[in-house]
């Protein structure tokens, strides 16, 4: 990677996950979104917001996208591992997460294919 220059491929993921019960997920969804997700729009290389409906429970994970732990650091702060929490998350969530998931990129296929193959 060329200095000052932003990766053309994500190095690393940063993962999350919370969840809530089944009655309040569409309320959360829309706040995880507008608080959550929105801000991370502007900053990561790509962002997905994933949620999986279970019988008295919905989880959501997000999954965000970076050049770099520096860059990724630049937005979540020195330790990106550590979590910071939405205003309104204790209203929602069943249990505050304790962190995330950080993850670096060894081999991806297909549209995401760091060769461009």
């Amino acid at each position: 990677m060329a200095e000052g220059r932003p990766a053309l491929f994500p190095t690393v993921a940063r993962i999350w996950r919370g969840r809530v019960k089944r009655e309040r997920a569409e309320e959360y969804a829309s706040y995880l979104y507008e608080h959550g997700i929105r801000p991370l729009e502007q900053k990561a290389q790509g962002v997905q917001l994933l949620r999986e409906d279970r019988e008295t429970e919905t989880e959501f994970i997000t999954i965000s996208y970076w050049e770099s732990v520096e860059a990724m650091s630049r937005f979540a702060g020195p330790d990106p591992r550590r979590i910071h929490h939405l205003e309104r998350d204790a209203e929602f969530l069943v249990e505050l997460p304790q962190g995330v998931q950080v993850l670096q990129f060894l081999h991806s296929h297909g549209k995401m294919d760091r060769n461009g193959e």
